[in-house]
């Protein structure tokens, strides 16, 4: 049914020929004839798009992002944003915290030298445009230039076609990009047509630490003048004999120009374009085609590839295709060598990323399941961080800590990797490493982008009284400061540290971090029935609104972070009354949340909306974003099967620019969410228990097929099938996996990577209705 991205040799020219065909025009195309990167839609939420979110001229992590910027001001609102009709620029970083050398190609026909300095923005047209990953074409209507961007991991690759001879390339190595301000910027010609030049992105709140880009330029024809000036920051290459076609290369390294060369040379030596284009897909294809669907709409089908496509998004490599990367966790910036292997190529890649915080039911599954390799080399490089820096982060930017969000959201997705099969790290190591992030002086001490003190996280308190007070005793350092939802999330996090000690034969730490995950409890007012914040002397916060949002609990209201015990859903219930009582309430806020779409509006910025702020549950935000699966656990898989149909075709449906994952999609966290909702797979726990198990329940596809990586798992192929499957057979009367009956519809990890057959009888109704 699928192009899957291995061309015959013999079949190149007839398969490179379609694809140009499918480029041009999409439109009236069945699906059946088109490969898997054509069904992604990358406009997708675009109209809502921050810095790092779009990408198109982009390799699955590569360092590369290559796009054009309509928007430059800030980490928010800014990169491509689809109803600015205007360029700015065509940038090559679009990562956390960092940006990079942005060019624009001009026609001085339509400008003069000087004002282009201070404007060269073109307008340009969406009908004029197409964009598939790994490719984007636009028309700059200002200039008359179509534009072409493809890349290699570490190299941009530009091709453009002007209409006079008066062509020439701007090069804006200053000013604001995004979340960094461009300083220092340099160019050198190195020769007719190399050049060779860095700069430097500001510190931020964010990042503490300047951070540099050294970038080499290669053009395929020669310049025969170079205007502007270090001081200003731009330079304008005048072409030779520019009419026409050029192209042009970008190689990025975050090291020294040397290694920039080498990046150049090694992916990018020749000058073939389309090969490029063509390469880009077929790895594209290879992963999005590690799952295959059918069944569905032709728009549901585009929309979940278009999902899987951004769980493979975001997060960046930093270390150059020798293994070299910037190491900036010291007192002085370093450059350092990644292991490599007996061919020379690094045994793993270094990242930048966002936080891993909500990843647990996110990334941690869909990865470790289907993409264990990308796993593997994640936490190798969160251990590299910890070998250098002392500490795991939990979102590292320009090879440095940024304390983005709280807690130690990396240790369950470390956690989750080793009981799952993932063992190419050093689990000994990873063990202490995460331990230390647990006490005093680790990264729990430490709240959002606290960078210089170790209060702002309340550990102290957490230890000594068993809950984190709101507010922290000695004051504001950085940011979220919530103390219930700290309370509750190093208790989750101290349990996965403590099933890693059990397995590890730790019994000590066994018991002290148990004994720790059940602090959640201290912050659960039995007279409200909510988590509540408190102060130091263990007074409750008065006056206590629940649906107040922000005030003791980060990034959602007091109903929202209530269900954030995934460790202890009974214990959770007891509180509250019992199973049936914390069922009823829970059920009770999904039918007041379905009347706001289960989001606080369609962006992130919309969360302290006076209406939206108020949703008892949130599925455009992590705190929330695993409640649906509460029910299961209590007793009523109806209610979970009901209503993760419910929340897929409100919240995750769609292919617009203006919504798509309804607020915050950090780096392939609400992606991953959506494709894990629509094959019906999900782990509570993020996965970290032994023999971690998947609640199952209906797909919004007829046929699942997902092929196990047979480097860690022999199982071949799993595929999931859902008999009379549609939206109003939304309930798992049978469930069967190769041939025996899935009792609870939980399955272990152990028994899916196996590999085999899940057969889903659906059904209208719950079977206790179903059977009568």
């Amino acid at each position: 049914m699928y192009i899957l991205g291995i061309f015959k040799s013999a079949a190149r020219i007839f398969i490179l020929s379609c694809f140009l065909i499918s480029v041009l025009s999409l439109k009236g195309q069945n699906n059946e004839e088109k490969s898997l990167v054509d069904l992604v839609y990358p406009q997708l939420d675009t109209e809502n798009s921050r810095w790092f979110f779009f990408s198109s001229a982009s390799r699955p992590f590569g360092m590369v992002n290559l796009s054009p910027d309509t928007e430059v001001d800030g980490a928010w609102g800014s990169g491509y944003r689809y109803k600015n009709d205007t360029v700015r620029g065509l940038s090559h970083i679009h990562a956390w915290q960092l940006s990079g050398p942005s060019v624009l190609p001009i026609d001085l026909l339509s400008t003069n030298e000087k004002s282009v300095f201070e404007d060269a923005s073109s307008s340009f047209n969406h009908e004029k445009e197409t964009i598939v990953p790994g490719y984007h074409k636009l028309y700059l209507e200002r200039y008359g230039i179509e534009v072409e961007l493809t890349s290699t991991k570490r190299v941009g690759f530009h091709q453009y076609r002007f209409k006079t001879n008066n062509s020439a390339i701007l090069i804006n190595l200053s000013g604001q990009l995004g979340p960094s301000t461009i300083t220092n910027g340099s160019l050198k010609q190195v020769g007719p047509r190399d050049f060779e030049g860095e700069l430097t992105n500001a510190p931020t709140i964010r990042r503490p630490k300047p951070f540099k880009v050294y970038f080499r330029i290669v053009l395929d024809r020669d310049v025969e003048k170079v205007s502007g000036s270090t001081d200003f920051g731009k330079y304008l290459l005048k072409i030779k004999n520019g009419e026409k076609e050029a192209k042009m290369k970008v190689a990025l390294s975050y090291t020294s120009l040397e290694n920039a060369k080498f990046n150049l040379d090694y992916e990018l030596p020749h000058w073939n374009f389309q090969k490029i284009v063509e390469d880009s897909r077929m790895e594209w294809n290879q992963l999005l085609g590690r799952i295959k669907v059918k069944g569905g709409s032709d728009q549901q089908q585009r929309r979940f590839y278009t999902d899987l496509w951004h769980a493979l998004q975001g997060r960046r490599i930093i270390n150059d295709a020798n293994g070299y990367y910037p190491d900036h966790t010291g007192d002085s910036f370093k450059v350092k060598r990644l292991p490599l292997s007996k061919e020379g190529k690094p045994l793993f890649n270094h990242f930048n990323s966002d936080s891993f915080w909500g990843a647990q039911w996110t990334i941690n599954t869909l990865w470790q399941l289907v993409y264990p390799e990308i796993a593997e080399s994640f936490v190798n490089s969160l251990l590299q961080y910890y070998k250098d820096g002392g500490m795991v982060p939990r979102g590292p930017a320009g090879g440095n800590y940024t304390y983005v969000m709280t807690g130690a959201s990396s240790t369950p997705f470390i956690v989750g990797a080793y009981q799952k099969g993932i063992r190419g790290f050093d689990f000994n190591l990873a063990y202490q490493a995460l331990k230390k992030n647990h006490m005093p002086g680790g990264i729990m001490t430490k709240a959002g982008y606290e960078h210089s003190t170790f209060s702002g996280g309340g550990l102290n308190y957490y230890i000594k009284e068993g809950f984190v007070p709101y507010p922290v005793p000695e004051g504001e350092f950085g940011y979220h400061q919530n103390g219930p939802s700290l309370t509750m999330e190093y208790a989750y996090q101290d349990w996965c540290l403590a099933q890693f000690a059990k397995v590890l034969d730790q019994s000590e730490d066994y018991t002290h971090f148990m004994g720790r995950s059940k602090n959640y409890e201290n912050v659960f007012d039995s007279s409200s029935g909510w988590m509540r914040p408190k102060n130091y002397g263990g007074e409750w916060l008065e006056p206590y609104d629940p649906y107040y949002h922000g005030k003791g609990f980060s990034e959602a209201n007091g109903a929202q972070n209530t269900w954030f015990v995934p460790h202890d859903l009974k214990g959770l219930a007891e509180l509250m009354g019992g199973n049936a009582k914390a069922v009823a309430k829970l059920n009770g806020q999904f039918e007041e949340a379905k009347k706001l779409g289960f989001t606080s509006g369609n962006s992130h910025s919309q969360e302290e909306h006076p209406e939206y702020s108020r949703i008892p549950i949130n599925y455009g935000n992590q705190p929330s974003i695993q409640t649906a699966y509460i029910f299961q656990h209590l007793g009523r898989p109806d209610l979970t099967q009901y209503w993760t149909r419910e929340v897929v075709n409100t919240v995750y449906q769609g292919l617009t620019p203006a919504r798509g994952y309804n607020g915050d999609e950090d780096q392939g966290l609400m992606g991953s969410l959506a494709v894990l909702m629509k094959i019906g797979l999900f782990q509570m726990t993020g996965g970290v228990e032994l023999n971690p198990t998947y609640q199952i329940t209906g797909p919004l596809f007829d046929q699942i097929e997902i092929e196990l990586n047979k480097d860690f798992y022999k199982g071949g192929k799993l595929v999931i099938k859902a008999n009379n499957s549609n939206d109003q057979n939304v309930y798992i009367k049978k469930a069967q996996f190769n041939g025996q009956v899935v009792e609870d519809f939980l399955l272990s990890h152990e028994n899916l990577t196996r590999g085999g057959v899940l057969k889903l009888e659906m059904s209208p109704k719950p079977p206790s209705i179903t059977d009568k």
